[in-house]
């Protein structure tokens, strides 16, 4: 019985089934593999002179093979049964290429400069290296599975989703849609401005900062904030507070293309199933990146 194994050279010519896979296109695919080969080869060098990281035989021989399978895993979330079935692997070694080859591709990333900042600081830092743009704020949940515990079941329920969730506060740029700054991953239960107020997320003095009524209350010094005005309690808006409510959610939309790009990878959209510590914060940090990576190469060409 002949078995069909998944492989690049059999994708790469099929535009549509690339992306629906990988999320890329191929020249996107094959930039993205050049820094990621050569990340590949000094960590496995680097295993090799310390026995003690304990190298093995590649199970994926291709340099193209290894970055659409992590790419794969990452669009479609198949059950790792599954991933190991597709790419004629046992299911153990599937799960042992997932830790290694997510490592290897946030290195790539990183290496590219299309992650995000993770502090304040370090967005700041970049920012004054970059071209003054306005900026939007937004908290966004991902679903993951009931916790056994009470407590963190407590944590993690969201009121808003009705589901037990994690959270992330995001900080775009509205001119070039790309993630400069994602908050690290907190319970669901937490709320946008209180993730915000104790990461110290700010923005460049001179700018302007849309948010929504979920950060009422959360200002920055030398920064214009701009949030839809909310009705008080028996009382209208005025048809002049509707129209800027109204210009405000029309440009701070961009935030929500922004993290729709995000999910366009179903393991930050589907119901987070896996266990490894920290993994999903990690997972989400890829997210961001490969949408980073994807409208800058589309801005660019």
């Amino acid at each position: 019985m002949l078995i069909m194994i998944l492989n690049y050279d059999d994708v790469k010519e099929k535009p549509e089934t690339l992306r629906a896979m990988t999320s890329l296109n191929r020249d996107e695919f094959e930039l993205l593999c050049l820094s990621f080969s050569q990340a590949w080869e000094e960590e496995t060098q680097s295993c090799q002179r310390d026995p003690s990281k304990g190298g093995r035989k590649p199970i994926l021989t291709k340099h193209e093979d290894r970055l659409l399978f992590i790419l794969f895993y990452l669009k479609t979330y198949p059950l790792q049964e599954v991933l190991a079935h597709l790419f004629g692997m046992s299911q153990g070694q599937a799960h042992f290429l997932i830790y290694q080859l997510s490592r290897i591709l946030r290195e790539t990333l990183k290496r590219m400069d299309h992650l995000p900042a993770r502090t304040s600081e370090e967005m700041i830092r970049k920012l004054a290296e970059e071209e003054p743009q306005d900026f939007a704020i937004d908290g966004t949940e991902r679903r993951i599975q009931r916790p056994k515990d009470p407590d963190r079941q407590k944590r993690f329920f969201s009121g808003k989703e009705g589901e037990h969730t994690v959270k992330n506060v995001i900080v775009s740029g509205l001119l070039d849609q790309q993630v400069k700054y994602l908050s690290p991953t907190q319970e669901g239960r937490k709320h946008d401005k209180k993730i915000a107020d104790e990461e110290h997320i700010t923005a460049p003095e001179g700018s302007d900062l849309y948010q929504d009524t979920g950060f009422q209350g959360f200002t920055l010094p030398e920064v214009t904030i701009h949030q839809p005005k909310k009705k008080s309690k028996g009382e209208q808006l005025s048809l002049g507070d509707k129209i800027i409510n109204r210009i405000i959610s029309r440009t701070r939309v961009g935030v929500e293309h922004v993290i729709a790009g995000v999910k366009r990878l179903h393991i930050v959209q589907n119901v987070f199933r896996n266990t490894q510590d920290n993994y999903e914060d990690h997972v989400m940090e890829l997210a961001c990146g490969l949408h980073n990576f994807r409208s800058n190469h589309r801005l660019c060409y």
